[in-house]
């Protein structure tokens, strides 16, 4: 049983500019827990769509330990880190990034196809508890934004992940739409027993999480 789903240790980036080096992140360390839910809020340009980038392996700090799943991914080649990231973690964001030519069902099923870790029925079962049953075989632009953001929960749990990273999952969505996918997410979390770390605006959606973390100037603080 792991102790942790996912460890940041005193993560530094900075991105390159005309007029030199803009630090975004200069010292974070946190960790996240097996079944825990945490929001991390911040200004625009703060550097929390960063943070879940690093995790995701999908860019690399300056300096720093990044621990997912009980693995280092910090020094990782990039095929392990791939591999290590098609297995235990998924990405749910603002805009959805669903693929445009496959079908709500294909959609639904496509990642955990591609972990080689798809189990139909836990799809199927999915695809029905959030109301999709009736759409599997619809197309991503003949639905709503609510529902488009239904099909990337789907998509994510199915792969049922050690850690689901989530930026802005509710952005697009009306206050209504957003209660009901929050808490049709927050089921699932606590179904399947993955770590979730959500990037959010909201202290509405903020409150909800088992903790909060509120990024600034390069450091998370408890909120």
């Amino acid at each position: 049983m792991l102790h942790t789903a996912m460890e940041l240790h005193h993560i530094r980036k900075s991105y390159g500019r005309a007029d030199g080096p803009v630090e975004v992140l200069s010292d974070v360390s946190f960790s996240l827990a097996p079944g825990e839910t945490l929001a991390l809020t911040g200004e625009s340009g703060s550097g929390k769509s960063t943070i879940l980038h690093l995790i995701a392996g999908l860019d690399r700090p300056d300096g720093g330990r990044i621990v997912v799943a009980g693995e280092e991914i910090t020094s990782l080649p990039d095929r392990a880190l791939a591999r290590l990231r098609r297995q235990h973690i998924a990405l749910i964001f603002q805009q959805y990034n669903l693929i445009p030519s496959l079908s709500v069902a294909e959609n639904i099923a496509f990642h955990a196809r591609m972990a080689r870790g798809l189990d139909e029925a836990w799809a199927e079962a999915l695809t029905d508890r959030l109301g999709l049953g009736e759409l599997r075989d619809r197309m991503p632009d003949e639905v709503s934004g609510g529902q488009r953001q239904r099909v990337a929960i789907a998509r994510a749990m199915a792969l049922r992940p050690a850690l689901l990273l989530a930026d802005e999952p509710t952005g697009n969505l009306d206050e209504t739409t957003s209660d009901q996918v929050m808490a049709a997410l927050h089921d699932l979390v606590a179904e399947i027993g993955c770590a979730l770390l959500l990037v959010t605006h909201s202290g509405k959606i903020a409150a909800g999480m088992d903790r909060h973390l509120h990024l600034s100037h390069g450091r998370v603080d408890q909120a």
